[in-house]
C-alpha cells in the first residue's frame, strides 16, 4: 500500500464503512419521510464536518501554538451544531401529546450532539496518528540525510588515507631505484581507476573488492625484501553479493604500515571467506612498528563508523594485540 494512498483509504472507511452503520442508529425510515430536509441537513453537516477536521489539521495547528484559530473553529462547529439542534420541523398533528412532543424534539437534539462527538473523535484520533506518522517519518529521513552525510565524509576521509600510505610506498621506491618501480606505478594506476569509479557506489560485489585488495597487496608486496611474507587467502561462495567499497583496506593498510620489516622475519596474513551471506575478514601482522601518536587510528575509526551506519547490529568489530601480534576480525551479516 502506497503510503500517498493511505488517507484516501482512511477516508473512504470513514465515509462508506463506519458512518453509515452509526446513522442507521437513528429510526431513518421514519426521519427520512417525516423530516427530509433535516435528515439530509445532518447527513451532510457530519460528512462535512468530518472533511473539514481533516482539513485543517488540528492537532498540527496544536503544534504550532496557533490555540485561537483552533478555539475559533471548535466555537464556530460548537455552534453550528446548536443550531442544527433547533433546527425548524414541520409541526406535528394536534392531537400529538406535549410531553411526546418534547421527547422528540430532546431525542433529536440528543442525536445531532451525539453525531457531533463521534464525528469529532473520529476525526481527531486519526489526525493525531497521521501527525504522529508525519513527525516519525520526518525524523527518519533526516536521520537518513545525517547517516548519507556522514557516509560521505568518512568515505572521503579514506581515501586521502589510502593515497598517503600508497605514495609512502611509491617515494620508497623511487629513492631505492628499484626495477619495481615501473610495476608498482602501474598497478597504482589500476587501483586509482578503481577507487575513483567506485566513489559514487553504495555497494559493489565482494570479486570487485578482492580484486582491489589484491592489486593492493600486490603493489606493497613490491618493496618488500625477503624478510616480510605476505598470505593472502579468500574463499567465496557467492562472488555477486553486494559489500560497500573501501570497507575492508584500512586494515589491510595497516597491517603493511605496522607490519612489515626490512630485517626481521615477520608474516602478514590477511583471509576474506564469504559464506552464505556471512562475510569473515581477518588480519594479523606482527607488530613491528608502534603507533605512538595516535593509538587509535583514524582509518579504524572511520571504518567502525560506517558499519555502525550501514550495518547497525549486524557486524562485530575485534582488534587486539597478542603475544606480539595485531589481529583484525570482522563479520558482517551481508543478507
Amino acid at each position: 500500500m502506497k503510503r500517498t494512498n493511505i488517507p484516501v483509504y482512511i477516508d473512504l472507511l470513514f465515509c462508506l464503512v463506519i458512518m453509515p452503520p452509526i446513522i442507521m442508529l437513528v429510526p431513518v425510515d421514519k426521519w427520512i419521510v417525516h423530516h427530509t430536509v433535516f435528515m439530509l441537513t445532518l447527513i451532510a453537516y457530519l460528512y462535512g464536518l468530518y472533511f473539514i477536521y481533516r482539513k485543517v489539521k488540528l492537532p498540527m495547528l496544536f503544534m504550532q501554538r496557533k490555540f485561537g484559530h483552533i478555539l475559533l473553529l471548535m466555537l464556530s462547529l460548537i455552534f453550528i451544531t446548536w443550531l442544527l439542534t433547533h433546527f425548524p420541523y414541520p409541526p406535528e398533528p394536534d392531537n400529538i401529546d406535549p410531553i411526546m412532543h418534547k421527547t422528540r424534539q430532546h431525542m433529536r437534539a440528543q442525536t445531532v450532539w451525539f453525531f457531533f462527538l463521534v464525528v469529532t473523535g473520529f476525526s481527531l484520533s486519526i489526525e493525531l496518528i497521521f501527525e504522529l506518522f508525519r513527525q516519525i517519518l520526518s525524523k527518519q529521513e533526516i536521520e537518513a540525510e545525517k547517516n548519507k552525510a556522514e557516509l560521505a565524509l568518512y568515505k572521503a576521509q579514506i581515501n586521502p588515507h589510502f593515497l598517503f600510505n600508497t605514495l609512502n610506498a611509491l617515494y620508497g621506491l623511487v629513492l631505492t631505484k628499484s626495477d619495481k618501480t615501473e610495476s608498482a606505478f602501474i598497478k597504482f594506476s589500476n587501483i586509482l581507476k578503481y577507487m575513483y569509479a567506485q566513489t559514487t557506489s553504495d555497494l559493489i560485489s565482494i570479486s570487485n573488492e578482492v580484486e582491489y585488495i589484491r592489486q593492493y597487496v600486490d603493489l606493497q608486496s613490491l618493496r618488500l625484501n625477503k624478510h616480510t611474507k605476505v598470505v593472502f587467502e579468500t574463499e567465496m561462495d557467492d562472488e555477486q553479493i553486494q559489500i560497500p567499497p573501501m570497507i575492508l583496506i584500512t586494515f589491510v593498510e595497516n597491517s603493511f604500515k605496522y607490519g612489515v620489516s626490512s630485517d626481521t622475519d615477520c608474516t602478514i596474513l590477511i583471509r576474506i571467506i564469504v559464506k552464505e551471506g556471512l562475510l569473515n575478514f581477518e588480519t594479523e601482522n606482527m607488530i613491528m612498528k608502534k603507533n605512538h601518536k595516535n593509538p587509535h587510528a583514524i582509518g579504524i575509526d572511520n571504518c567502525r563508523k560506517r558499519l555502525e551506519l550501514l550495518y547497525p547490529s549486524r557486524f562485530a568489530l575485534i582488534t587486539k594485540e597478542e603475544n606480539g601480534c595485531f589481529k583484525t576480525y570482522l563479520n558482517i551479516q551481508l543478507r
